[in-house]
């Protein structure tokens, strides 16, 4: 009996102990935090069988486990070894008809498809590199991302053909070359002889491997440079920590332009030798009939991709599915357990992690305790990782690191938004972030020396993080997306949340416009209406004293700007810039010819009303000031 209170005493304490330091967590979601040693290791062993590509990966499942599934896309369905084969007959027409050497960059454009998949590890197979071109992109973005790569070749589906087509004289001026593909074209390809291996053979692990673009919604697209050892390492530790199998399948209709559904998703599922169906894009309508057919137990997301569901009618199958896990980032609070309950998933899997970053976090949720978190710090963490990874204290108004009267950067305390610094040897520093390509003064504003200690090095991750007295980590904003208002920092994340939970609001993007005669941005709110709600049916005062109640009175909006569809780039972002740019003012908004319904709250007003040319004048004038 003694022994027997004592056991059960001890598993208290045990689980006592757990749950205050968060050890089980750490030692499962914390694994891919303090691995650059084994990565190394990892690497050069692979580097060693000449073993680095994750087509070797590939060529080996189609070797040792020939039948099992790999791909689902359209209605087709390959096994490895027959998605094998199909690279070989790829392969040899960019290596054989278009001349393409070992080593050259060649640009791809096109969305989702498995052709797009065979080209990618096709030119893996023949030692070049891939430059991922967005394929929502024209004009100047377009022309600026293939001129960048200097690619020879612009290899693009048939089907952005009305956003490439203008561009191909300039295109063609600057030396490069567009060749169209479609299925039909994929499927005459009928040279199958094995791609040499000496177009693969000593590769190495700092080699350039991928371009990937960032979103551009700050500027023209900025490529990211993704080493080989890295992109294979990436797979590897992902496939890990998500304990895939190959009786895994993933669901993603994530564009493959991006590094979301690259190294995420497609790279971990070809390491695991798991399978996964493919979406071309993403639409309501082929959603959830295709993750129902696909019998698919993990579902790849992005934030917006899960308001856009919440937000849509019922669908007949969106409850018949086998999902267990979403995986993916930019789940938001308000969004998050309705996610859950209504389409019945399990396991909310949220991360964090960014293409030009360093480090990430993880929640695997599935209770209360870590709802709406990117991550769980506990004491093993902080052991290992507490000086490689922290958050500096930003002076609110100019979004600087502040550093103290010794010189050295503040940390941030508990509770309190900072920007993440990763603390990296100088010796790494290029195998850590290669840097953008051709755009050195870029790469070099990521860096920060002399941080806590004479010499040091950090990576300044640009993004603004908290973490509470219980370990659970919060994202608060990218460094650009808060304002200062009433000499208060205003992070337009955290009042999206707010409004996002009125229930005549679909969509919300929050931003900081200037007005006349006031210091700094105050907050202006575009929504979309949930229907039935309608610009003419919004309860404006409910929603004035929806969010006066929730918020401090600095960080209510002020203005709402009533559009019929907010604005997104390829991967789910939004895009803030014209909004921005044209703000309040009346002209600037007449002229983009918007036909959006504006409203403000006007001092001492209990209601959102109409905002009128009249009120915009009077703010010029400073006869109102807010």
């Amino acid at each position: 009996m003694a022994l027997a209170t004592a056991a059960v005493a001890g598993a208290a304490a045990a689980a006592y102990l757990d749950a205050k330091f968060h050890i089980r967590h750490d030692l499962n979601s914390g694994g891919l935090s303090n691995t650059a040693g084994k990565a190394l290791e990892f690497i050069q062993d692979r580097e060693r069988r000449n073993k680095l590509l994750l087509y070797h990966c590939l060529e080996d499942h189609a070797r040792d486990q020939p039948n099992r599934p790999f791909l689902e896309y359209a209605g087709q369905s390959w096994t490895y070894k027959q998605f094998f084969a199909d690279l070989q007959r790829v392969g040899n027409w960019l290596m054989n008809d278009l001349g393409l050497q070992r080593g050259e960059m060649v640009a791809l454009d096109g969305p989702n498809s498995a052709e797009y998949l065979m080209l990618w590890f096709g030119l893996e197979g023949i030692g070049a590199s891939v430059s991922f071109i967005n394929s929502h992109l024209t004009g100047q973005p377009l022309v600026h991302s293939v001129k960048l790569c200097g690619a020879r070749y612009l290899i693009a589906e048939r089907d952005v053909e009305n956003l490439v087509g203008p561009h191909l004289d300039e295109l063609a001026k600057a030396g490069v070359q567009t060749v169209w593909f479609d299925e039909a074209f994929v499927d005459s390809l009928s040279d199958s002889t094995p791609l040499p291996e000496s177009r693969r053979n000593g590769i190495s692990a700092q080699e350039v491997r991928n371009l990937i673009y960032t979103s551009g919604t700050t500027g023209l697209p900025k490529g990211v440079m993704i080493l080989v050892g890295r992109h294979l390492n990436t797979a590897k530790s992902v496939a890990e920590y998500l304990k895939l199998t190959p009786c895994d399948k993933f669901y993603t209709c994530l564009p493959l332009y991006h590094g979301a559904a690259q190294g995420l998703c497609t790279t971990p599922v070809i390491f695991s030798g798991a399978s996964m169906r493919l979406g071309r894009k993403f639409s309501h309508k082929t959603f959830w009939p295709e993750v129902h057919e696909s019998g698919a137990n993990r579902l790849q997301y992005v934030g917006e991709l899960c308001r856009y569901l919440v937000n849509a009618t019922v669908h007949p199958l969106e409850r018949s599915h086998n999902l267990q896990e979403a995986w993916g980032n930019g789940m938001r609070p308000d969004v998050w357990e309705v996610f859950r309950q209504r389409f019945n998933i399990p396991v909310i899997h949220e991360l964090y992690a960014a293409t030009d970053g360093l480090g990430a976090t993880f929640n695997w949720n599935r209770g209360e305790f870590s709802r709406n978190a990117i991550g769980i710090r506990g004491s093993l963490w902080y052991w290992n990782n507490g000086k490689n990874e922290v958050r500096a204290k930003i002076n609110p108004d100019t979004e600087d690191i502040v550093r103290g009267d010794d010189g050295w950067v503040i940390e941030a305390g508990t509770g309190e938004p900072g920007e993440v610094l990763h603390r990296i040897e100088p010796s790494m520093k290029v195998a850590a972030f290669k840097g953008y390509f051709k755009n050195e003064e870029a790469s070099e504003k990521r860096w920060m020396q002399n941080v806590f200690e004479p010499n040091d090095l950090f990576f300044r991750s640009g993004d603004v993080m908290r973490v509470d007295a219980e370990g659970r980590v919060f994202f608060v904003d990218r460094l650009g997306d808060t304002f200062r208002w009433k000499s208060e920092n205003v992070s337009t994340n955290e009042v999206s949340d707010v409004m996002g939970t009125f229930d005549q609001i679909a969509e919300c993007n929050v931003y900081g416009v200037q007005v006349p005669h006031a210091d700094g941005r105050c907050g202006c709110a575009m929504i979309v209406t949930q229907p039935p709600a309608t610009p003419d049916t919004l309860n404006l005062a409910a929603l004035a004293q929806h969010v006066t109640s929730a918020l401090p009175r600095y960080a209510v909006p002020i203005f709402l700007r009533v559009a019929p569809q907010l604005s997104y780039t390829g991967t789910f972002k939004i895009q803030k810039g014209q909004a921005k740019r044209e703000g309040v003012d009346f002209d600037l908004i007449e002229r983009s010819g918007s036909k959006d319904r504006l409203f403000w709250l006007p001092p001492g007003e209990s209601s959102y009303v109409p905002y009128r040319r009249e009120d915009w004048e009077a703010l010029n004038q400073g006869k109102i000031k807010l």
